[in-house]
């Protein structure tokens, strides 16, 4: 189906010869196996099918243009762009679409599920029992658990489970490791092998395996490391950067080219000083930066150690306006061409919360190995505005963090877009 799509739109908007539609057919599957774009489960979200085919669909687009520039062809831009809008309406479309049908039909009709069981009995497993109870669109279907503990309700010891598998054709096994000794996980490995049973664990430590793990081979002993943040690598770091520098130029020559002297002209009118603000704040690798804001209060001692609160007397009559709707941080635009920020990114800290929290709150200073942003997913969850107290600052830290440890391209244009809705309807905590 997805190749017929490519070679109807292809067929339409760009070649009718064979030999073009056929290496268009080979790009798609060539891109596929790259981007394991059909690894798309039952527990797979809509974001993550919405993410495989933005880059997908990217990508196969820069091939059919450097394939004509190779061949020496002309191909107009508005046509190749065109055509990249219009695969990525058809996609997603279908693709959710589909997902929607099969979750309904797993609802309505019961079928396409799996029969599942759960091996141990303990806080993890109940949270995965209700998973599989709750949630039948997934196409889970619960038998119960084992467990050598006394239990009420349980089908049996976990010896006894698997002639149950076997009886009642169980396509998954669900264990708990903190529950199963070495010697009863590998006669369940053996078992599952020789069976073909699907054997998935449920792992004993909820703060490493919380976290993305990455397995590699040394010779011929397993490792298991926790991943890589995702923006220290080469490319996304590099393509980061790239995508901040033209962001960033856009706003600074489309809009700060003639709104800045406006700007100044009604700061400068209410109250004296300067039109810009200055202010520390520690930026990636915990490196200090100027970070750049139009002027919202009178001259103050204050400014760099206390946070604006509501009807902060310090603000004046144009900065409550411009902090209403977020003009004051338009100059953080030029931090951001200048490489100590990035567009979206977790939101610097006056110098005092972070000298204050640093110590205070686990994994704190995981928010600083990657560039600050202008807007961050703390900010659009709702964290914005004055710190009052301890929990604040956590709430904040856990979305900070989560952004850093799962940085994709759609959760940073999400962010974005789900900033210029929120600067358009107005923010409460925007003070």
């Amino acid at each position: 189906m997805d190749l017929f799509i490519i070679l109807a739109v292809s067929y339409t908007l760009l070649s009718n010869s064979l030999l073009d539609l056929f290496f268009f057919g080979l790009f798609w599957i060539c891109l596929s196996f790259f981007f394991s774009f059909y690894k798309v489960y039952r527990f797979t979200t809509i974001i993550r099918i919405i993410s495989l085919l933005s880059k997908q669909i990217s990508v196969f687009t820069l091939l059919i243009f450097t394939y004509y520039y190779i061949k020496g062809a002309f191909i107009d831009f508005k046509v190749i762009f065109l055509f990249y809008v219009l695969l990525l309406i058809i996609f997603n479309l279908w693709r959710i679409v589909l997902h929607s049908l099969f979750r309904k039909y797993r609802v309505v009709i019961g079928g396409d599920y799996n029969r599942v069981v759960i091996l141990g009995k303990n806080s993890s497993t109940k949270r995965l029992e209700l998973f599989f109870n709750n949630e039948p669109s997934y196409g889970y279907k619960y038998s119960g658990f084992f467990t050598d503990k006394n239990e009420n309700n349980k089908l049996g010891s976990i010896s006894e489970s698997f002639d149950y598998v076997l009886e009642k054709n169980i396509d998954e096994i669900y264990c708990s490791i903190k529950e199963l000794t070495n010697d009863q996980i590998t006669k369940l490995i053996f078992f599952a092998d020789n069976n073909l049973k699907t054997l998935k664990f449920i792992p004993d430590n909820k703060y490493i395996f919380s976290k993305k793990l990455k397995f590699e081979n040394y010779n011929i002993i397993p490792i298991l490391s926790l991943s890589e943040i995702p923006l220290k690598t080469g490319i996304n770091k590099f393509t980061k950067r790239a995508f901040d520098i033209i962001f960033s130029l856009l706003v600074i020559i489309g809009i700060l080219s003639w709104f800045t002297p406006l700007i100044a002209l009604l700061i400068r009118l209410e109250s004296k000083g300067p039109v810009f603000f200055k202010q520390l704040r520690y930026g990636a690798d915990f490196n200090l930066f100027a970070c750049y804001k139009f002027r919202s209060m009178m001259a103050n001692k204050d400014s760099d150690s206390v946070q604006a609160a509501k009807n902060d007397m310090r603000i004046t009559k144009m900065g409550k306006f411009i902090r209403r709707t977020s003009i004051d941080e338009l100059p953080q635009f030029f931090n951001v061409l200048f490489g100590s920020m990035s567009v979206v990114g977790p939101r610097p800290l006056l110098l005092s919360h972070t000298n204050d929290y640093k110590n205070k709150i686990n994994k704190f200073m995981v928010r600083h190995t990657v560039k600050p942003g202008i807007t961050g997913l703390a900010q659009v969850s709702g964290y914005r505005g004055n710190i009052e107290t301890d929990m604040d600052m956590q709430n904040r830290v856990k979305y900070d963090i989560f952004y850093v440890e799962n940085w994709s391209w759609t959760l940073d244009f999400k962010i974005i877009i789900k900033t210029i809705s929120n600067v358009l309807k107005g923010e409460e905590k925007a003070y």
